[in-house]
């Protein structure tokens, strides 16, 4: 009897242990800080995680992301109890991030064009709330972020139907089971038959072209392409006598001749101040003093444009060989070319000639009307 007992007393001891040991590891795996160290994460759901968190794993600045269950309230559910639509909870992914390079908007943005934001019955060929689309908010700044988003991209009408994505609450994030992590990596093969017979990749060819791949478009430029057009819709590019009267020789040379000015003898190649510079023509914002560097060329060189909307980018083989020449988007003027010799972090040299450009110093953005810009030097 008491050799049972001691038995009994010692099996008793090893399941408190293990219960403890257990509960451990599933708070550990809970997630539920919105911030990681110097990391930040979002928990997202757009369907089969299997899909989603192979598609947010391409995004720069992601760390980690990991496929698992949120918004029921039954703890450790199993991918049976949830795939049953019976749970409560919906597939989603959690994504650990580096804001230093990529923002939360970018993340949802990335997510958005990789679902359909539209069906909140499902997702694709996987019926059920389990599947709906939804976004579950860490804190007060990141569901503010979501809302706008969302808003801005329902204004801008880019699918066939309005936004039917929740926003949610953060409450707890369960890690699904191991085989369905990286599941995309382990098995390929399976994935790639699941993945197009879903319908997923033709619904999202539908909506952003066969080519979105290959020359992707994000939501955030439809939205300002829809905002800029709003802005200079009344916008009509002026005839070639009256540009010639607005311009100096020099500036005609560049923007309507395609030249190029000397090196080191220009307006602003070794301009520091702060401020935005803008198309010598018709006024729209090209690049900011923020993103300029130097480059050692003798022309002001950027590292991104303000906004990609403002300018577009052709061939040009010139000097015969391929270069990338950089216009402007309404004024159709020469700008410069870009290289893909420039410092971290995009990699590029916008090469521009300071005679397609206006300098606006800071202090002047709200009184020439550019307030919106007046943020880039907060």
């Amino acid at each position: 009897m008491k050799s049972r007992l001691k038995i009994t007393t010692v099996a008793l001891l090893f399941a408190s242990f293990f219960a403890a040991m257990t509960s451990f590891f599933s708070t550990a795996e809970d997630m539920t800080q919105p911030m990681k160290g110097d990391y930040e994460v979002a928990t997202l759901a757009g369907g089969c995680f299997w899909c989603t968190e192979s598609d947010l794993e391409k995004l720069d600045g992601v760390v980690d992301v990991v496929s698992g269950y949120a918004g029921g309230s039954l703890e450790n559910p199993t991918y049976k109890q949830v795939s049953s639509g019976k749970s409560g909870h919906i597939e989603v992914i959690q994504v650990t991030f580096d804001p230093t390079i990529v923002s939360y908007e970018q993340v949802l943005d990335q997510l958005f064009r990789h679902m359909d934001p539209t069906d909140n019955k499902g997702s694709f060929v996987d019926r059920g709330p389990q599947y709906r689309p939804a976004i579950f908010f860490h804190n007060e700044a990141q569901q503010v972020i979501a809302q706008e988003f969302m808003n801005a991209v329902d204004a801008v009408k880019v699918y066939p139907k309005p936004l039917a994505t929740e926003l949610i609450e953060f409450k707890k994030f369960w890690l699904a089971e191991d085989y369905h992590q990286d599941y995309y990596k382990r098995n390929p093969i399976r994935y790639k038959y699941y993945r197009n017979a879903s319908g997923r990749d033709k619904y999202l060819d539908s909506v952003f072209g066969e080519d979105r791949e290959d020359n992707p478009k994000t939501l955030r430029q439809y939205i300002d392409e829809n905002k800029m057009a709003q802005n200079v819709k009344q916008y009509s590019k002026p005839s070639e006598s009256e540009i010639k009267k607005m311009l100096t020789k020099q500036q005609y040379y560049v923007t309507q001749k395609e030249g190029t000015e000397r090196p080191f003898d220009n307006a602003y190649w070794d301009n520091k101040a702060e401020g935005i510079y803008v198309d010598i023509v018709s006024g729209e914002p090209l690049f900011s003093s923020t993103d300029k560097y130097k480059s050692g060329t003798g022309w002001p060189s950027f590292t991104k444009p303000i906004n990609k909307a403002y300018i577009t980018e052709e061939d040009d083989f010139a000097l015969f060989s391929k270069r990338t020449e950089i216009r402007s988007k309404f004024a159709d003027s020469h700008l410069g070319h870009v290289f893909s010799d420039g410092p971290k972090p995009t990699g590029l040299r916008y090469c521009m000639n300071s005679a397609a450009m206006r300098f606006v110093a800071k202090a002047d953005l709200a009184k020439e009307g550019y307030e919106e810009y007046v943020n880039l030097f907060n």
